[in-house]
Formats: C-alpha cells, sequence, structure tokens
C-alpha cells in the first residue's frame, strides 16, 4: 500500500502540471489575443496612411486645378483688356497712314513713338499680330473680305490684309481681315461641291 505522503505528493504533481497545462493556455490565448490585436491595429494604421495618402493627392488636385483656374482666370480679363485695345491700335495705325506730309513731322513722330509704346506693351502681355501676308489662307486665324481671281498667285494665298488679326495664348482674339487669291475655275468647283 502506498503511504499517503506519497498520495499527495502524486496528487500535488497532478494539480501542479494541471496547473501549468492551464497557465500555458491561458497565457496562449492571452498570446493569440494580443496578436490579434496588434494585426487590427497595424490594419487600421495602414488604412490611415492610405487615406493620409488619398487626401494628400486629392487636396494637391484641388490647390492644382485652382492655380489654373486662376491663371485661366486672368488670361480672360487680360485678353479682355487687350480686345479693348485694338481698335486703340488700329486707330494709332490709320492716323500714321495718313498724314505723311512734312508740316506733320513732329506729330508723326509723336504718334509713332505712343503707338509703338503700345504695342511694345500689348506684345509682353503675351498678344501676337496676325499679318498674313503672301500666306495660305486659314479660316481659324482669317477672314475672308475679298476674292481675287488670278493664275499669277497659288489659289488661296492672301493678296492684302484689311486689318490684322491679334492672337492671345492661342485664342484668336481678332481674325485678320483680307482678300484672298483664287484661281478663276474654282469659285465654280467649290460651288458645284
Amino acid at each position: 500500500m502506498p503511504k499517503k505522503d506519497d498520495a499527495i505528493g502524486m496528487e500535488d504533481e497532478t494539480r501542479n502540471s494541471s496547473s501549468e497545462s492551464n497557465d500555458d493556455a491561458k497565457l496562449a490565448a492571452e498570446s493569440a489575443a494580443a496578436d490579434a490585436e496588434v494585426a487590427k491595429l497595424a490594419s487600421d494604421l495602414n488604412e490611415l496612411r492610405q487615406t493620409l495618402m488619398r487626401r494628400q493627392a486629392d487636396f494637391d488636385n484641388y490647390r492644382k486645378r485652382i492655380e489654373k483656374e486662376r491663371t485661366d482666370d486672368a488670361k480672360r480679363h487680360t485678353a479682355r483688356v487687350i480686345e479693348g485695345l485694338i481698335p486703340v491700335i488700329d486707330g494709332f495705325e490709320h492716323a500714321l497712314a495718313a498724314h505723311r506730309e512734312t508740316e506733320y513731322e513732329n506729330y508723326r513722330k509723336g504718334f509713332e513713338l505712343i503707338y509703338k509704346q503700345l504695342v511694345e506693351n500689348v506684345t509682353r502681355l503675351g498678344v501676337e499680330r496676325i499679318d498674313p501676308l503672301g500666306k495660305q489662307f486659314d479660316p481659324h486665324l482669317h477672314q475672308a473680305m475679298d476674292r481675287t481671281e488670278t493664275v499669277q498667285h497659288e489659289d488661296g494665298t492672301i493678296l492684302q490684309v484689311f486689318q490684322p488679326g491679334y492672337v492671345f495664348h492661342g485664342r484668336v482674339l481678332r481674325p485678320a481681315m483680307v482678300r484672298v487669291a483664287v484661281h478663276p475655275g474654282g469659285a465654280s468647283k467649290e460651288a458645284a461641291n
């Protein structure tokens, strides 16, 4: 018969090993829960980073769009001012062409100086003058005011510029008013088409 002390010792060992396995199980469960929590926090952090990057990209796109809109608005306002100045330039050109007599020489010099300053300032703002004499007619840049039948020039050649045109940053403010050469049979061919 086993001794009472031996039986108690075995019982203690069983209790200790069962308690150790319970502790191990608790520890493993706590560790798994902690790992799951860490994984969830890492996932949340990654999601927040992605959201932050998307918001930053959205903000950059917004800022660029606003800057472009401001630039476009400034160009539109400048174009309106320049459109108002174009008739003034035309008036100077007519005045300068009308008075070529010697008695108007000082008067003419003053006009030429003012005209030159006005044209230089408008050019600095980004305006390009369309002066297409001798070039091919382009309906996007020119407006045909007259046609002359001739075989001396290529069909569609601009023979005379009545009024120069102006372009501002690719936008036609005013097309050039021109006379265009057409071959004698060209008009009837166009009418037939």
